[in-house]
């Protein structure tokens, strides 16, 4: 048995992530949020989506939510192709 994790995924791909946050932000912040589309939902919500480069990358974004204080609603992994994600940043 080997301490070595094996990569599931190629990690030359970067992962798509929607991150759903409780209230509305302005699109003034989709460079603070590395460029990620900014989806503002009639419920009131806020989706953040786009690909992010690894882990370390997705705490510091999550590290931001926090700093902004709007409560996190869902993290979650998207494909690429799935319809929901905007292939456009609003």
């Amino acid at each position: 048995m080997s301490n070595d994790p094996e990569p599931t995924t190629d990690p030359s791909q970067l992962i798509v992530y929607q991150i759903r946050l409780k209230g509305h932000l302005g699109h003034q912040w989709t460079d603070w949020f590395g460029g990620l589309a900014i989806t503002l939902e009639n419920n009131g919500d806020t989706l953040l989506t786009g690909p992010v480069a690894d882990q370390a990358a997705l705490h510091g974004l999550l590290r931001k939510v926090r700093d902004l204080g709007l409560p996190l609603e869902s993290v979650i992994h998207v494909s690429p192709e799935q319809p929901d994600v905007p292939d456009v940043k609003q």
